[in-house]
């Protein structure tokens, strides 16, 4: 029996739903703890694109049963739409197959509205927020003011937690934001309605947690965004706003630290990041434009252009002390072919001053010019191999060089975007 967590250890969009699918037949659950449907997980089956915003990746697995902890924030009409997309697409979601926390909080429409609004008002200090309403849910439920899952299920209970929080909020959306109130009696029904179709899928995830564990079952805990979008740990205030690293699993599910096994960081072959914030070993002009093209760096979510740059060790050690890692998953190793050379930025310097770890200062940070290590790159197209032997050996290198420089082992490293496009190097399980 095996726990495993899954986590991005750069600022998100790692490829880490592609390894939970490509190991989801091996597990009996895959569980979502934290986030909202601000988090897309891209998966290539078959040749068939799949995008995820709430549902877990391990769903297109027959025998899995995907479940959502209380510690994400769901946007009832995002989630259903989802359901209905897969079963378009021949993906049964029933309510044996996903299991949604009584205690997720849900995103109410006055969220998104604020969300809208604050970065309208913000100009061009503007975070990159997705809109999504994902930071007003978690503010609400930090100040126990939120509505949860269950409360939908219970009219008159949700129709009194319901009505002070519309006022205040409509009081500061038409007092500060100049945006039109919401409508008490719109708000209720819609919701209710959702309450309604989503009731034959609210279980105690935590309880059917500890009964699977205690059977011996594998189970999978996939993460969302990345390790340096943590609202503490990340590059704040350019995060999210739920704690991304694994040790947030405890708290997002409800099980105990001693139920967690493996944490598994998922790095990207280069560094990305969507939105504002410090990047420095970002490349701008042409390469920075290849290498975003070569990967199709756009958000699944929201379509944006990602930021592209240099893979950063000084980042992904830090990634490792903040989650305990045990193994690394490299992805879209594939992108790099054809590069005369590969850099890898192995510290930074401020003023002519050596720095060793990432500051926590974002003015600091922001001024950091990364020290490289250069290596040669490679020629070939990769994308066929199946084996580490057979990879040129630049690549063979370049990989050895990160295991290296990190200490931790590479588990899995992933030379396309497709299910097969993976060579397995060891099984953590």
């Amino acid at each position: 029996m095996s726990t495993l967590v899954i986590v991005g250890t750069q600022w998100g969009d790692e490829g880490k739903g592609k390894i939970v699918d490509l190991i989801a037949d091996r597990v009996r659950a895959v569980v979502r703890f934290q986030g909202g449907n601000n988090a897309g997980h891209t998966l290539v089956v078959n040749g068939k694109k799949h995008i995820f915003h709430l549902i877990p990746s391990g769903i297109l697995h027959e025998n899995i049963t995907c479940m959502i902890g209380n510690g994400v924030v769901i946007d009832p009409q995002v989630l259903l739409q989802e359901i209905e997309r897969l079963r378009k697409e021949g993906v049964e979601v029933s309510p044996d197959r996903l299991k949604i926390s009584r205690h997720a909080h849900v995103i109410m429409p006055y969220h998104k509205a604020l969300d809208l609004a604050r970065e309208e008002k913000k100009g061009k200090k503007k975070i990159g927020t997705t809109g999504r309403g994902i930071g007003p849910c978690y503010e609400d439920k930090a100040a126990r003011v939120g509505i949860r899952i269950h409360d939908l299920l219970k009219e008159e209970s949700f129709a009194l937690r319901l009505e002070p929080v519309l006022a205040e909020k409509n009081f500061i959306l038409q007092n500060f934001y100049n945006h039109p109130p919401l409508s008490f009696d719109k708000v209720f029904e819609e919701y209710v309605t959702y309450g309604k179709s989503l009731a034959a899928y609210v279980e105690d995830v935590s309880r059917l947690l500890e009964d699977m564990i205690s059977r011996g079952d594998n189970v999978v805990f996939e993460g969302a965004q990345g390790t340096f979008l943590d609202i503490d740990h990340g590059t704040y205030p350019y995060v999210t706003s739920s704690n991304t690293l694994a040790g947030n699993v405890c708290c997002g599910v409800g099980l105990g630290p001693g139920s967690i096994h493996n944490v598994v960081g998922v790095v990207k072959a280069y560094t990305t990041r969507v939105g504002g914030g410090p990047f420095p070993t970002e490349l701008h002009g042409e390469l920075g434009e290849k290498i975003r093209d070569s990967g199709g760096e756009y958000g699944s979510t929201t379509g944006r252009p990602r930021r592209c740059g240099w893979l950063d060790i000084t980042m992904l050690k830090k990634a490792k002390r903040l989650n305990g890692l045990n193994a690394l998953v490299i992805t879209k190793l594939d992108v790099l072919s054809g590069l005369p050379e590969v850099k890898i930025a192995v510290g930074y310097k401020v003023n002519g001053r050596a720095i060793s770890d990432v500051p926590c200062e974002l003015d600091l940070f922001e001024k950091c010019e990364p020290v490289y290590e250069v290596l040669p790159g490679w020629q070939e197209d990769i994308r066929q191999i199946r084996a580490f032997d057979s990879l040129p050996a630049n690549t063979k290198r370049y990989l050895k060089t990160i295991e290296d420089m990190l200490g931790v082992p590479i588990w899995i490293v992933s030379v396309g975007p497709g299910r097969d496009e993976t060579i397995v190097m060891r099984d953590i399980f």
